[in-house]
């Protein structure tokens, strides 16, 4: 198979859909790669490199869509790429089109077959290709929601961990997924105080255990969400719907009942937000305030991180770009249940559920 590996254009996003040893790994097994010229360069990675491992580089983006049957990407095409995508292609890259209705109907258009990182599901019911993505936000979640919270850029003015004699922030953190966990591990680890919430006792209950004292547990709910957006002083948004928009958690009205100078932190911004309030953002410009709450919701966090992030992503997805290369989508997909459900758009054809019922539109089984 011919793989193609364009760079990515979304603003400041840095990473990069393949290493040289997964370009090493595929031209072993007699697959062709092509690579655009600096691809990797952001995430580490020379021309060069690519070159010893077997990739053949080309000059420009139209010229690896031309010539390649797959594409593997990072975030999802931009309006810049549409038009470059054909009937012929496999595209393999993050989606998310629940969030967006343009994008959907520009694959739609294109009769392409659109696999989403996302929605690959593992038998327990785990996102593989996603769970690294959520680790690395998770993470940095805290990092710039610690940071955004400094007078000179709006924030309260606190330092997230206190010092002596002054008691911490307060964090809330609503969800206890990936996400949840990992900023939760980061906000309690730099001595915050925080609160965690979430609907599955299950995902309480692990927390609960393994967490420090400096981390409490709590049963989500609209009550208790608006009891404690009242002193908190970062929130973090990490709640998710497999391949649906993400719910409204904090609405608003809900902003009025906040501290001033508090800040928000999106995580779910790439599945529509979980604050009412939530608009797509960039690294270039990442905050905007409303009712003197700060807000962040980059929708590429891990971006700003590309040698950790590449490494992490491509780690998780190298098997299934191997299985598809090996076998082409229709047998990959027969065979591997977990890459069945990562089909989002076939032909033409929504046949994931959740998407088309965020734009009231067709759906047809796989």
């Amino acid at each position: 198979m011919k793989i193609g590996v364009p760079i990515e254009i979304k603003n400041n996003e840095n990473r990069v859909g393949m290493t040289p040893s997964g370009v090493f790994e595929l031209t072993k097994r007699n697959h062709t790669v092509y690579v655009q010229k600096n691809a990797g360069f952001n995430s580490g990675f020379l021309d060069e490199d690519y070159i010893e491992a077997g990739a053949t580089i080309l000059d420009t983006i139209e010229d690896v869509y031309a010539t390649a049957e797959m594409i593997v990407k990072v975030k999802e095409p931009i309006a810049e790429e549409y038009g470059l995508i054909k009937e012929h292609h496999t595209v393999f890259t993050y989606f998310h089109f629940a969030s967006s209705e343009p994008l959907t109907n520009a694959m739609i258009d294109s009769k392409a077959v659109c696999i989403a990182y996302e929605t690959v599901e593992a038998e327990d019911g785990s996102l593989p290709l996603l769970i690294p993505m959520s680790e690395v936000a998770g993470r940095m979640s805290i990092q710039q929601g610690a940071k955004y919270l400094e007078k000179p850029i709006k924030g309260r003015g606190i330092l997230l961990g206190g010092v002596p004699g002054v008691p911490p922030a307060k964090v809330l953190v609503l969800g206890a997924g990936i996400v949840g966990y990992q900023a939760a591990k980061m906000a309690s680890g730099l001595g915050a105080q925080v609160t965690i919430m979430d609907i599955n006792m299950k995902a309480l209950r692990y927390v609960s255990d393994s967490m420090p004292n400096n981390v409490i547990s709590e049963f989500s709910s609209e009550y208790n969400i608006r009891k404690h957006i009242k002193d908190a002083d970062l929130i973090i948004g990490g709640v998710l719907i497999k391949g649906a928009k993400a719910p409204k958690l904090i609405t608003r009205d809900m902003l009025k009942e906040m501290k001033p100078g508090a800040v928000m932190v999106d995580v779910a911004v790439d599945q529509g937000g979980c604050f009412e309030t939530t608009k797509p953002t960039t690294h270039q410009d990442p905050t905007y305030v409303i009712d003197e709450v700060v807000h962040y919701s980059v929708a590429n966090m891990p971006g700003a991180v590309p040698y950790t992030s590449t490494m992490a992503l491509t780690n998780v997805t190298l098997p299934y770009v191997i299985k598809l290369a090996n076998d082409g989508w229709k047998k990959a997909c027969e065979n591997n249940k977990a890459l069945q459900k990562g089909l989002n758009i076939v032909n033409g054809k929504i046949v994931y559920k959740e998407i088309a019922e965020a734009f009231d539109l067709e759906f047809e089984k796989a």
